[in-house]
């Protein structure tokens, strides 16, 4: 029997992007390439260890923005154009390095990636990889669980508790309409915990939720277990922390094992190396020059540089990091398991993005090390926070202290100079939505549409995305014009409502472009 679990949590999140009123538009690519980075390629480890017969379970979330734009058909048509542009490009490629082998062997390697990801996507799944997370749930190897409606960041929304109360109730209506089911836990965006949050998460029948380590550390009374267990709230749902040491070993680029130099370097890409002429093909429809997804060096260290990439070192490489982590693990736990009373739990959450995408070899390296797992020792397993919530009658009570994964472990990331405009707008969006909802009881069909718009320009609004990158200073013009936007639209709408005179044509572009949340219900902020 083992002495100790493995909680391994992968978080899918994207915002919701989709511009219909452009042939093709530069922020789309943010979806294509997480899919073909690093949802399809978890999709094939998971696939592969399922056919191998490896017993393993890990825990993914995925946001009803990104399951939304994955269901899209017109997203859907332009990842597989996308896709095709990938398949030319790196045939290309393939013709354009037969002088030199080093350089073709990689570029066969992407030139069979995008056939792939265009098999699994459309071959085997039908244009939807939702159903292959929903046939890993039903197997019992994955755990799937919701996210905030739009990753609003929650704690800034306790003002207003109706507004927190509805991104939990579009996350579950979502996983409902996808998976036909309610989800037993949640992604709480930015691990963002307000006291008193889990009582809403009750209403809706989620079971748990994650917290950063000091959420619980910091928690009242003090936890009997520290991180190692889950512990109710007073409302019944299970909080979990995350174990800070087996965390940082994967996410950290400088400490951890993604920076090492045999791994693929993430910024040096033929859009930028390659003759203008050649690539423009294949990059942003305005000519300027981005990332394509071929590249041919690896990470080499501290220079510009770079030795060319090899696939096998990194796989090896991949390997040697995996056993080292599970190592760790077993030594974590053996040491846990003489201190506790119960069997320790280590969860291990992380974005999902960084496997593939940032982390070209992040999927290998999970799959070595599930298999490792599953193979080569009994000291450790691996096991969803839902399992583990069944392997006892009683947990410990704490009142979890509020917390987030951002910045020094609070609100600054989504609250600071930079972004702090936002909010008095937000605030009062919600203030005006609230008494609209109970206003308008039994509304027209029109007024009804122009209601049902307002709440989706005010979940999209409070995005926690849009603050996040107004802090970090990329892509700043568009998450300020997005905000804007949907702050705009709303506030029109508002107007329009209350005058009697609803702007038709605003109404059905903005519902025709924003298509989300079809069966959203404005009454939830009643």
């Amino acid at each position: 029997m083992a002495k100790g679990y493995l909680a391994l949590v992968l978080h899918a999140h994207l915002p919701f992007i989709r511009h219909p009123e452009y042939e093709s538009f530069l922020e789309e690519n943010w979806l294509f390439e997480a899919v073909t980075d690093t949802y399809i390629p978890l999709i094939n480890i998971f696939d592969g260890l399922i056919d191998d017969g490896v017993d393993f379970r890990v825990t993914v979330s995925l946001s009803p923005t990104l399951i939304s734009m994955l269901r899209d058909e017109l997203l859907v048509s332009r990842y597989l154009a996308h896709l095709d542009k990938l398949i030319t490009l790196s045939g290309s490629e393939i013709e354009r390095t037969r002088s030199d082998e080093r350089f073709n062997k990689l570029a066969v390697m992407y030139h069979e990636k995008y056939n792939n990801a265009k098999h699994v996507f459309s071959g085997k799944y039908g244009n939807d990889i939702t159903r292959a997370f929903k046939k890993f749930q039903d197997l019992g190897k994955v755990e799937v669980i919701t996210c905030g409606g739009t990753h609003g960041y929650l704690p800034l929304m306790d003002l207003y508790r109706p507004a927190v109360r509805a991104q939990i109730k579009i996350a579950v209506d979502t996983y409902r309409n996808t998976f036909g089911d309610t989800p037993k836990g949640i992604w709480l965006p930015e691990c963002g915990y307000q006291p008193g949050h889990d009582e809403i998460l009750k209403e809706f029948g989620i079971k748990y939720f994650f917290v950063e380590s000091h959420g619980i550390l910091f928690g009242t009374p003090r936890p009997k277990y520290g991180v190692y267990s889950p512990y109710l709230c007073k409302s019944g749902v299970a909080a979990l922390g995350r174990d800070m040491q087996s965390s940082k070993a994967v996410w950290s680029s400088k400490e951890g094992y993604p920076g090492d130099h045999n791994y693929r370097e993430y910024y040096r890409d033929i859009g930028f190396d390659l003759d203008y002429d050649y690539v423009k093909p294949f990059i942003n429809h305005c000519g300027t020059r981005i990332n394509t997804g071929i590249k041919y060096y690896r990470i080499t260290g501290e220079t510009d540089h770079k030795e060319l990439y090899d696939r096998k070192v990194a796989m090896d490489t991949a390997a040697v990091h995996a056993g080292n982590f599970m190592f760790n693990r077993e030594k974590q736990v053996e040491h846990l398991a003489g201190l506790m009373d119960r069997t320790p739990i280590v969860v291990s959450p992380y974005d999902a993005e960084l496997f593939g995408h940032w982390w070209f070899e992040g999927p290998e390296w999970l799959g070595f090390l599930l298999r490792k797992i599953h193979f080569d020792q009994d000291t450790i397993k691996t096991i969803t926070p839902g399992e583990f919530l069944c392997l006892y009658d009683r947990y410990p009570v704490i009142q979890p202290s509020m917390s987030s994964w951002g910045y020094k472990g609070y609100s600054e990331v989504w609250l600071d100079g930079s972004n702090d405009w936002i909010y008095r707008h937000l605030h009062k969006m919600v203030e005006y939505m609230s008494k609209a909802a109970k206003d308008y009881e039994n509304p027209s069909e029109l007024d009804m549409r122009a209601l049902n718009q307002m709440a989706r320009e005010l979940l999209l609004a409070q995005s926690s995305d849009w603050a996040f990158i107004m802090k970090t200073g990329t892509f700043v013009e568009y998450a300020v014009n997005r905000t804007r936007e949907h702050i705009g639209r709303f506030l029109a709408l508002h107007d329009q409502l209350r005058n009697g005179n609803i702007d038709m044509k605003m109404l059905e572009e903005a519902e025709q472009k924003y298509n989300l949340f079809k069966d959203i219900d404005y009454r939830m902020y009643a």
